[in-house]
Order: structure tokens, then C-alpha cells, then sequence
């Protein structure tokens, strides 16, 4: 039995970075058949404006939030000097390249890592297509897919299942119908795959 888990969510959200190590670490321990798939919930879609790290927002909730939930969970984190943030929309576009591509869960993380660890800019085609060329895509593929807006649809049609599902915050997931909001603890996944499993176990693998 395959369990299949949707987590909503944005590259620039610092809390879908966090999220993330609590749902591989328990995918890992349920030891069932879990594909996951990322969707896209773009915070501030263009043409809304976005933030600034300069900002008192950011400087504010990242040392009172942020960085105390990403040591409780052991992410490497920190706050990106990169003014104003992107827009997400064309690196989600990015994603649906990647996952027709059977690449999708890497690029999904390599992504955020990019944005959150290494200061990089992923609002940028030619970061985009240097970071799909690192997890194995063809970049020049992807440079002229993204240029040409050939995903455009595509992403737009995954935007419409976050309306449809009910979801208004990132990171969101739904576990075989199961809808969770916020950052959980590794404890709280595992129970919820092992509900959607009936008590099943099978080897465990994320997918894009």
C-alpha cells in the first residue's frame, strides 16, 4: 500500500524549510511505501510586493519564531540578505519541470537550501537552472522551459488544488485525507502515516 502525502507549500516560507525534517525523518521510521508530493502556495504572488529582511518584520519574528523552531528540529537555517525576497512564482514552474522529470522531491529541497542556507537569489533563471543542473537535470533544458513559460499552466493548475483543498497557510499537509497546518512534530506525522496505513509497512521513498 502506497501512502501519498501533499505538503503545500513556498520557497521562501523559512517554516516549509523546518517542516521538511520532520516529515522525511518520519517517512523514514514508519518504513511504509510514502510518495510525496509538493505543492505550490505562493505567499505574495506577483505583482504584491514582497519583504525585506531589513525590514522590522523579518528582524523580528526570525529571532523570536524562526530560529528557535529550526534548533528544536536541528535545520541549519538563516535569514536570506536577498532584498526584496523573489517572487516564487517561476521556480515553482521550475518544480513541474523537475517533477516530470522524476526530480521533483530534490529540487523541491535543493531549492529551499539554496534560498535559506546559501544566500542565493531564486528568483533568478540563470540560479534556477544552475541548481537543476546540480541535482541532475539538463540545465539548458530547463533554462529555455522556464524562459518560454512552458510550466506556466501547469503551476497554475497546482495553485487551483490549494483553493479547492481548503488551504490558506504553508506549510500545509494532507495525508490521505488527513489536513495538518504548521510545522508538526516527527511524532504527530508518524501517527498519521501509520493511521493512513492501517497498520501496514512497507519500504519507504519520497518522490517528486
Amino acid at each position: 500500500m502506497s501512502i501519498g502525502i501533499k505538503v503545500w507549500s513556498d520557497f521562501v516560507c523559512p517554516f516549509c524549510m523546518i517542516a521538511e525534517q520532520p516529515l522525511l525523518e518520519a517517512v523514514r521510521e514508519s518504513g511504509l511505501d510514502v510518495e510525496i508530493e509538493w505543492m505550490p502556495f505562493e505567499l505574495r504572488p506577483y505583482p504584491t510586493p514582497t519583504l525585506r529582511p531589513e525590514d522590522e518584520y523579518l528582524q523580528t519574528v526570525w529571532p523570536r519564531s524562526v530560529y528557535p523552531l529550526a534548533a528544536r528540529h536541528g535545520v541549519e537555517i538563516r535569514l536570506p540578505s536577498v532584498s526584496p525576497q523573489p517572487h516564487t512564482g517561476l521556480a515553482w514552474e521550475g518544480y513541474q519541470f523537475a517533477r516530470e522529470h522524476g526530480r521533483g522531491h530534490a529540487y523541491n529541497d535543493r531549492v529551499l537550501r539554496a534560498f535559506f542556507q546559501e544566500d542565493r537569489d531564486i528568483g533568478d533563471i540563470e540560479v534556477l537552472a544552475q541548481l537543476a543542473g546540480e541535482i541532475g537535470l539538463d540545465a539548458d533544458a530547463f533554462r529555455q522551459a522556464l524562459a518560454e513559460r512552458r510550466y506556466r499552466d501547469a503551476h497554475q493548475r497546482a495553485l487551483g488544488q490549494a483553493r479547492e483543498m481548503g488551504v490558506t497557510a504553508v506549510p500545509t499537509f494532507v495525508i490521505e485525507g488527513q489536513q495538518f497546518a504548521g510545522v508538526q512534530p516527527r511524532e504527530m506525522l508518524l501517527r498519521a502515516l501509520r493511521h493512513a496505513a492501517g497498520g501496514s509497512a512497507e519500504s519507504a521513498r519520497p518522490a517528486g
